[in-house]
């Protein structure tokens, strides 16, 4: 018996690699009928981080507005590739938005952050862009190898496309 695909985590850096990757995501959903769920995962700053953090900004709302900007910026950023993506899309295809059922950006450990959700959605994919620069180690990232190498459940790698204006 071939497993079933209903749910995939489709996980974004925002980069054009990344958007690449998506095209896929609703490939493989308008194929199998899966719901499509989005992550971003914006990187958690290290107590050192936040303690130098806390040494500019003095008073306690000043910092955790900062973080908040961080994460309001990803979304912002999340929600113009996806409106770039639709507009490219055809009529046709347009329905397949009703596949796409959530988006969700969060302060995590990237690799940890991915696997959690994908498995708090019951995700039977994941699917991520490869890393902008290099091969394998160094092409595949440290976040994609990380997740391929932990993950339970199958992970695709998108490889960036040979024609660098092809995702555009």
């Amino acid at each position: 018996m071939l497993p079933n695909v209903n749910n995939i985590l489709y996980c974004t850096d925002l980069s054009k690699n990344a958007a690449y990757a998506f095209q896929y995501a609703v490939y493989l959903a308008k194929t199998t009928g899966a719901r499509v769920h989005i992550l971003k995962v914006v990187e958690q700053l290290t107590s050192d981080e936040r303690l130098t953090l806390q040494s500019y900004i003095f008073n306690q709302s000043g910092s955790e507005e900062f973080l908040q900007k961080r994460l309001d910026h990803a979304y912002q950023h999340l929600d113009q590739q996806l409106a770039d993506f639709w507009d490219s899309m055809d009529a046709k295809n347009q329905r397949l938005r009703e596949q796409i059922v959530g988006y969700e950006v969060v302060e995590g450990y990237p690799n940890q952050t991915i696997l959690e959700r994908a498995n708090a959605l019951e995700c039977d994919l994941i699917i991520m862009g490869s890393h902008e620069k290099g091969w394998l180690q160094t092409l595949l990232g440290s976040v994609a190898k990380n997740v391929l190498r932990d993950s339970r459940i199958p992970v695709l790698i998108v490889p960036r496309p040979e024609d660098p204006t092809a995702d555009e």
